[in-house]
C-alpha cells in the first residue's frame, strides 16, 4: 500500500504549528497504525530528517497513550479500538490520511502528536480514591457486594483514561471520564464513606483545569476504546445532587 499522510507537526506549546505531507510507502495491510508511523520514521531518519513524535506504551490496547486524532476521529473511528489495535487493512491504497493530536484546551501540545493529559491525573488526586486502614489483607467474605453493583464498578473500572472522550467532544467535556472514576468507587461499599466528598472534589477540580461541560452528544460514547457509557455520566450527576442535599 502506499499512503499520503498530512501529519500535525509542532515544535512545543507556543509554536504556530502547520500540517506536513509524508508518503507512506509499500506498507502492510497488516501492520499497525503505529507501526506505519514506525516505518515512515526510519524513511526520514535515512534522510537525515526529525522524526514524527507520537506517544505510545504498551502497543496492547491498555494503556491509551496512543491518543491521535486520525482523519477527524479519535482512536482513527473503529470500535473499541486504540491506534496501536487500527491496523493498515481498515485503509486502501493510495488512501490520504491526517493525522492530529487531542484538540482540547486542557490538553496542550506538547510536540507534534503527543499532548499533555496530567489534567486527568490532577483529576484523580482530587478524589479518586478511598482511604483504608493498611493492614493484612480483609477476608473475601467479610463485605457482600451484590453482583449487580460489582459488575457496574467493574465495567466503570475499564477507562483507561486515554482522553478520547474530551478530544471527540465538541465541548471539550472530562465527564465521562470523571463519571467512570465517580461510579467505579460509589458503587462499592468501601467507596461509600468518601462519596459525597468524593463527587464534589472531583468536579470542582475537572472545572479548574479547563474541561467543558456535557451537553449530550454523545461522541465520547461513540469513540471511547473500552466503550464506557454515558449512563455513567447519569450516576454521577445523581451522586452529586446527593451530595448537595443536607443530612
Amino acid at each position: 500500500m502506499d499512503l499520503t499522510l498530512f501529519v500535525w507537526r509542532q515544535k512545543g506549546p507556543k509554536d504556530p504549528g502547520k500540517l506536513q505531507e509524508y508518503k507512506a510507502k509499500n506498507i502492510s495491510p497488516d501492520m499497525s497504525f503505529l507501526e506505519m508511523l514506525d516505518e515512515v520514521n526510519e524513511e526520514l531518519v535515512m534522510e537525515g530528517k526529525e522524526t514524527i513524535v507520537f506517544d505510545h506504551d504498551c502497543r496492547e490496547g491498555i494503556c491509551g497513550t496512543c491518543s491521535q486524532v486520525i482523519n477527524g476521529i479519535p482512536h482513527g473511528g473503529q470500535e473499541r479500538t486504540t491506534v496501536c489495535q487500527l491496523h493498515m487493512r481498515k485503509f486502501k491504497d493510495g488512501d490520504t490520511i491526517y493525522i492530529e493530536p487531542w484538540r482540547a484546551k486542557a490538553f496542550p501540545i506538547v510536540k507534534d502528536l503527543i499532548v499533555d493529559r496530567s489534567a486527568l491525573d490532577r483529576i484523580i488526586q482530587a478524589g479518586g480514591y478511598m482511604s483504608n486502614h493498611t493492614g493484612g489483607a480483609a477476608d473475601a467474605n467479610a463485605i457482600l457486594i451484590p453482583k449487580p453493583a460489582a459488575e457496574m464498578a467493574m465495567d466503570a473500572a475499564e477507562c483507561i483514561g486515554c482522553g478520547a472522550c474530551v478530544a471527540a467532544c465538541p465541548n471539550g467535556s472530562a465527564m465521562l471520564f470523571t463519571a467512570a472514576k465517580v461510579t467505579q468507587l460509589a458503587m462499592l461499599p468501601q467507596g461509600r464513606i468518601e462519596a459525597a466528598q468524593r463527587v464534589c472534589v472531583m468536579t470542582d477540580a475537572m472545572l479548574k483545569e479547563g474541561f467543558g461541560n456535557c451537553t449530550n452528544h454523545y461522541e465520547c460514547q461513540a469513540v471511547c476504546p473500552k466503550g464506557i457509557k454515558v449512563s455513567f455520566i447519569a450516576k454521577l450527576n445523581r451522586e452529586f445532587i446527593k451530595a448537595q442535599l443536607p443530612l
